[in-house]
């Protein structure tokens, strides 16, 4: 296959709870073949230095801190992490249209902004817990729905499972970025995941970009494990 090593669409989620256990795993990697994803026991441990670290050592990083609050809170938050270098960074689209706008209209204000994307509902739900928080709606009608809320208020788009992306390129066409976790390698545990794919399966459905955690971040060989999903996406 040939690697695009411009856009790579494997996001290696950093999910460790110390600076030095997550550079051990990325000087095992390559930011040639993947980007990655800092999220909140990571950022809440190691801090914005080691974001600044990763994007040092030629990384995109997709800063996974999930922003909700009141608008000029959030608007100020994706301000400061834009400073950081990131690549990509998401708010939560059940936020409401004044937020997610605060949040977009932060941005524009660099030269090279980082790209802006809103959670739905998060693969670890199913109807069950949704029901449970008191929304009525079936999963994919709520994942809809924020989809919506996020490509009215002008965001890049959304992370969701790769179930509902197939879906919302229609509605809302190729531009809108579907940033899917809950993807499995073949043979791969689940895990507390309830709605997975393969990582082919989740591209030809319509994926933009792949967070992978468990399967490359706790394999003997994680670089071999990133080069066979690479192998995996030869088709696509």
């Amino acid at each position: 296959m040939v690697t695009d090593k411009s856009d790579p669409k494997v996001i290696v989620a950093l999910d460790y709870a110390s600076r030095e256990d997550a550079l051990a795993l990325v000087s095992r990697l390559n930011p040639q073949l993947c980007r990655l994803k800092v999220g909140l026991e990571l950022y809440g441990s190691a801090g914005p230095d080691l974001v600044r670290e990763l994007v040092g050592r030629g990384y995109g990083v997709f800063l996974d801190l999930k922003f909700h609050d009141i608008p000029h809170t959030v608007a100020m938050a994706c301000k400061a992490a834009a400073r950081l270098g990131v690549w990509m960074l998401n708010v939560h689209a059940c936020g409401g249209p004044v937020m997610l706008q605060a949040a977009r209209e932060a941005l524009a204000e660099f030269d090279h902004r980082p790209k802006l994307i809103a959670v739905t509902v998060l693969t670890s739900m199913d109807e069950v817990q949704l029901h449970s928080i008191g929304v009525g709606n079936e999963v994919a009608e709520q994942v809809l729905s924020l989809a919506s809320l996020a490509a009215q208020s002008g965001l890049d788009g959304v992370v969701c499972s790769a179930r509902e992306s197939a879906r919302l390129k229609v509605h809302f066409g190729n531009g809108f970025l579907c940033v899917t976790p809950g993807i499995r390698p073949q043979g791969s545990a689940t895990d507390d995941q309830k709605r997975v794919m393969t990582p082919a399966q989740a591209l030809a459905a319509g994926s933009d970009y792949l967070v992978i955690g468990r399967p490359i971040t706790r394999a003997a060989d994680p670089l071999g494990a990133l080069q066979a999903i690479q192998e995996e996406l030869g088709s696509y």
